[in-house]
């Protein structure tokens, strides 16, 4: 069953828990790609959470995770979507997508996924499909579609 969850705009004050969980999350990915590199982190996190749009996902008051918004003129960037290990495989992260997709109804939607990453099947599963790749990233996206009408 997926948890009940949350959504709330990050805080300064959340920046050290969700950079310690990106790191939980990602790290054995970027080793993997010997790209693993702790001021990297930092720095990426940093610039992603400066961008304003970082949203932290919290179940029964508790941080659970987070996930990065950012609408700009040619849909919506997605990034740092990162759940506390034990939360994932439950639904949550496909519950918090399925909602900002929801959200922002009618918008394309980019994100980058590193390579050999498994969350690549997690966003297929959500509808995006390969559009690129960079050196240690792969470009998927999922069109804009129509809104409903009433």
């Amino acid at each position: 069953m997926t948890p009940a969850y949350s959504l709330r705009s990050a805080a300064e004050a959340d920046f050290e828990a969700l950079l310690d969980l990106s790191i939980r999350v990602m790290r054995a990915h970027l080793e993997r790609l010997g790209r693993y590199d702790p001021a990297r982190r930092r720095a990426r996190m940093r610039t992603a959470f400066e961008g304003g749009g970082m949203r932290v996902i919290e179940v029964q008051g508790l941080t659970a995770g987070c996930i990065g918004i950012e609408p700009g003129p040619e849909g919506v960037e997605l990034h740092s979507l990162y759940l506390e290990p034990a939360l994932q495989g439950r639904g949550l992260g496909a519950a918090v997508v399925a909602d900002v997709l929801a959200m922002h109804a009618g918008a394309a939607f980019r994100i980058e996924v590193l390579k050999q990453s498994p969350a690549r099947r997690f966003w297929e599963r959500q509808g995006f499909a390969l559009v690129g790749e960079q050196p240690y990233d792969w470009l998927l996206a999922r069109p804009a579609r129509g809104v409903p009408s009433v």
